[in-house]
């Protein structure tokens, strides 16, 4: 369903990649400046488009007065993501190489590395990602799916994540009812009016980006 949502925005209704992915990444942002208070932010940053609002979110942060910093070890061909990449860097965000030296530093970790579409085991090298994630005290924000859980039924293997925030992205994720941290939001304001009826999709506040489910 989350997958066809997003085709249905992009065929139907005209959107681009690219714009729904600067509306989940502000999202992402305009709920950790709502929760959490300015402070040093590693955002982990997967090869897809789960990566590409994790860029997006680390620009926003950074306009918002924290202080993010990029752990991105797989980084794609692909002009849009090369193109996401160098605007991280045009504000001065780093790209880093060591997660456990930078994880201690930070004071919150925002996990943008897999999406809805992620199956089965994981791989080398974001196994060792997770290894380090799941034994840090810091607070994690996982985008629309905490990374290693099935979209469906959550962390079933116990290699996932286990965030303090989830940001779902349009709709809430079937995965999302196992969460256990202490926010959820939904972001991703983009439904026609049309579609956010049909889907069910709770009013946001006035100019808000997000709103709180829990």
């Amino acid at each position: 369903m989350a997958q066809s949502i997003d085709v249905d925005l992009m065929a139907k209704h005209g959107y681009s990649i690219e714009q729904l992915m600067e509306l989940a990444g502000l999202s992402v942002a305009a709920s950790i400046a709502t929760e959490y208070p300015k402070g040093r932010v590693v955002l982990c940053i997967g090869p897809g488009n789960n990566g590409g609002d994790g860029l997006v979110a680390a620009r926003h942060l950074c306009h918002f007065g924290y202080q993010p910093c990029l752990y991105y070890p797989v980084q794609p061909t692909k002009d849009l993501y090369k193109r996401l990449l160098l605007q991280c860097q045009s504000h001065g965000i780093a790209v880093v190489s060591d997660l456990a030296g930078e994880v201690a530093k930070c004071d919150i970790v925002v996990d943008a590395i897999f999406g809805f579409s992620f199956k089965g085991a994981v791989r080398a090298p974001y196994d060792e990602v997770l290894s380090i994630l799941r034994g840090i005290g810091k607070p994690i924000v996982s985008i629309d799916v905490p990374s290693g859980w099935d979209v469906e039924l959550g962390s079933s293997q116990g290699a996932g994540l286990c965030p303090d925030m989830l940001v779902s992205l349009t709709v809430p994720k079937l995965c999302a009812k196992h969460f256990s941290g202490r926010f959820h939001y939904l972001g991703g304001r983009f439904a026609p009016p049309d579609l956010a009826r049909e889907l069910g999709i709770p009013h946001y506040p006035g100019s808000s980006q997000c709103v709180r489910l829990l």
